[in-house]
């Protein structure tokens, strides 16, 4: 396998993932579905083991490493400027591609089939932004909460700011610990080919076109979406606002994009994103300690603006509810506004019902697409993850933070650990 680029190995087990899916469910050998089910949820929850201590982390070091940076608060602003004008494009391509498709129009489906869904502290915008906010710090990093913890990061990073020399213990705890986090997670990422021959087979095996054929407008407009944002809407960008060659920057940025199309999990990712942005792509290591984390946080355009935008235009076609001009306005808003509420966690279901609730539609819509949001939530993710490469090296480049002979070169191998970088003087190091 050394002979082999990460990015082969990658691409070797999703094909051979989905042959065995594709065995298994036209053998159907429930042992072999029943393996492939079980290496690819081991993978997954290897990746979520490290989540709340990199988010945390990641956000402390993130927001203290501004310090470093001359003009940090218009890198932050042009950040997420870029972050709401790719989230708009998104979700116009989501809302014409819903008019277009009209996804919803001829589905019958009964809604007493749609499944119970634990719709607490996601239901509105007030539900939304009073859990931000954690009732008990133990219980955000026990229960997940990516949102509550990016909080955390946030206010006691600016509090360490904010206190200065004083903060450098912690600071330093923190940086450590990040590092340590990243290099085990690293390991864990040097399984992905395995943990993606199980994922894709599962889905294969599990899934297939007889789930997706009821709901088959629905699917491939979300699958359409994404690959123009992904095919057209950045490469645009890329090519005439950052000046660089698209080819060039999928070629190096594939990896991460592939990772996240099979794990669903853009926090999961972000160690090989932050790698291919830096080390690959040529963004000032800097900037992107603070850019990556924030994205992989907030920068849903698969999640957030796409998928939320299609399928509210799905449910209120199935539950005969009619849209006009203001709604479709209200979607584009909550999309670009809200997308924080994903925080990079696998699925989507807290932003749709963000969407639903917001335009008054049926919540037992969340229901009827939750079947079929393993096979949709590959596509959004890659996109999502692309959007996070993407805006920084458009930052990156309006600032002079490029390296466009890093970018230009050959891609870097990714198959060792990423070494740990620190400046030549002063007692912080610099984020790998």
């Amino acid at each position: 396998m050394k002979k082999l680029s990460f990015s082969l190995q990658l691409l070797l087990g999703l094909v051979i993932g989905a042959a065995l899916g594709f065995a298994a469910r036209a053998g159907d050998v429930a042992w072999l579905t029943a393996t492939l089910t079980e290496v690819g949820k081991i993978f997954v929850q290897l990746l979520k083991l490290a989540v709340p201590p990199l988010v945390f982390t990641a956000v402390v070091v993130s927001v203290a490493n501004l310090r470093n940076v001359n003009g940090a608060a218009r890198l932050a602003g042009k950040t997420l400027l870029w972050f709401l004008i790719t989230s708009l494009i998104a979700v116009v391509f989501a809302i014409g591609l819903g008019l277009i498709l009209n996804p919803g129009q001829g589905v019958t489906i009964a809604t007493e089939r749609a499944k119970a869904v634990d719709l607490e502290g996601a239901g509105t915008w007030l539900d939304f932004l009073t859990g931000i906010v954690p009732t008990n710090i133990v219980t955000a990093f026990t229960e997940l909460n990516v949102l509550q913890i990016v909080f955390l990061g946030v206010v006691l990073g600016a509090a360490a700011l904010a206190v200065g020399e004083k903060a450098e213990p912690f600071l330093g705890f923190s940086r450590s610990v990040l590092e340590l986090v990243q290099k085990a997670l690293w390991w864990v990422i040097r399984l992905a080919p395995i943990g993606t021959a199980g994922l894709i087979g599962k889905s294969v095996a599990s899934y297939g076109w007889d789930l997706l054929a009821p709901l088959a407008k629905l699917s491939a407009g979300v699958y359409i979406g994404c690959l123009l944002v992904l095919l057209v809407s950045y490469p645009l960008l890329l090519a005439f606002v950052g000046k660089v060659n698209p080819l060039t920057f999928y070629r190096k940025a594939w990896p991460a994009i592939e990772l996240a199309f099979v794990s669903r999990s853009s926090v999961g990712t972000m160690p090989l994103t932050q790698r291919v942005t830096t080390e690959r792509l040529g963004v000032d290591r800097d900037y992107a300690s603070f850019a990556v984390p924030f994205g992989a946080t907030t920068k849903m355009d698969g999640c957030a603006a796409i998928y939320p935008a299609l399928a509210a235009i799905f449910v209120a076609q199935v539950f005969d509810v009619p849209l006009g001009v203001g709604q479709y306005l209200l979607i584009a808003f909550v999309s670009v506004v809200g997308s924080a509420a994903t925080a990079g966690l696998t699925g989507a279901i807290v932003m749709l019902t963000l969407t639903l609730s917001t335009l008054g539609l049926p919540l037992e819509g969340v229901g009827l697409l939750l079947a079929i949001d393993p096979i949709l939530d590959m596509i959004r993710t890659a996109t999502n993850v692309a959007g996070q490469i993407v805006v920084p090296v458009l930052v990156a480049r309006s600032e002079g933070r490029l390296d466009e002979a890093v970018f230009d070169a050959p891609p870097q191998p990714l198959d060792e650990a990423p070494a740990v970088v620190r400046p030549a003087s002063g007692p912080e190091p610099a984020l790998a």
